[in-house]
């Protein structure tokens, strides 16, 4: 998996977090494997960006809070904004492509 999805895939999770949710319905929600979902979180706690609690009232044992610490707030808001800048110039790009195709082929265009 190259960076940009690796980032991707670290910003759905911690979208998504803050509440109490098992790891298989966080992964069916972002629609990505339980084993990678696994993996991610993981390696967001080894960085110190999500805490995991157990919840100690509930009756599903699989259940876990992830809590996003104040360096995994910093994280999110950091992806997100390269990911919007991503976007724009992605955006960008592909309007330059059709106004140039529009001036290609304008009988094909119309």
């Amino acid at each position: 998996m190259n960076t940009n999805n690796e980032q991707y895939l670290e910003l759905l999770i911690l979208k998504n977090l803050n509440r109490e949710i098992s790891q298989y319905s966080l992964a069916k929600e972002i629609g990505h494997s339980v084993g990678k979902v696994n993996y991610v979180l993981k390696a967001l706690i080894a960085k110190g960006l999500v805490k995991a609690e157990k919840f100690a009232k509930s009756k599903n044992k699989y259940k876990y809070t992830y809590l996003l610490t104040p360096e995994g707030i910093k994280q999110k808001i950091d992806i997100t904004e390269k990911f919007i800048k991503k976007s724009q110039e992605e955006y960008e790009t592909l309007k330059k492509d059709l106004e140039r195709y529009k001036e290609l082929y304008p009988e094909i265009t119309k």
